[in-house]
């Protein structure tokens, strides 16, 4: 799956536990009717990834979705979800057309500029 919008924030990498588990987050907001910022995690090696991207920079986030079942003291089972990228890259801005401006038209052979001398008015 795929994420398309402008960078919102890039988190620092947090290092959790003995064995050194690195997660790095980004929010994403998307171009759309009703724009949704979604935080995207990356863990690990693909933190490194997000170095050299900036906020305001649009872009597109291969992700995979993450469900995991919590059983809470109660013995209640509970739902979570996350967003979990592992590629991105940058979007370029649409190129403009290689149109002249208007006003540089030049009229086609064998016409005239002039207006026209036949108005009913």
């Amino acid at each position: 799956m795929e994420v398309i919008g402008k960078i919102k924030l890039i988190n620092e990498t947090q290092t959790f536990g003995a064995s050194g588990f690195r997660k790095r987050e980004m929010v994403v907001t998307t171009d759309e009717q009703y724009p949704q910022m979604l935080m995207i995690e990356f863990v690990q090696d693909k933190c490194d990834i997000l170095d050299t991207y900036s906020v305001g920079q649009d872009v597109k986030v291969s992700i995979n979705l993450r469900g995991r079942e919590w059983i809470n003291p109660e013995g209640v089972a509970k739902y979570f979800n996350s967003i979990q990228g592992w590629r991105i890259e940058a979007l370029q801005a649409a190129a403009p057309q290689d149109l002249p401006p208007v006003d540089q038209f030049q009229p086609a052979a064998g016409t005239s500029n002039a207006e026209p001398d036949d108005l009913p008015f």
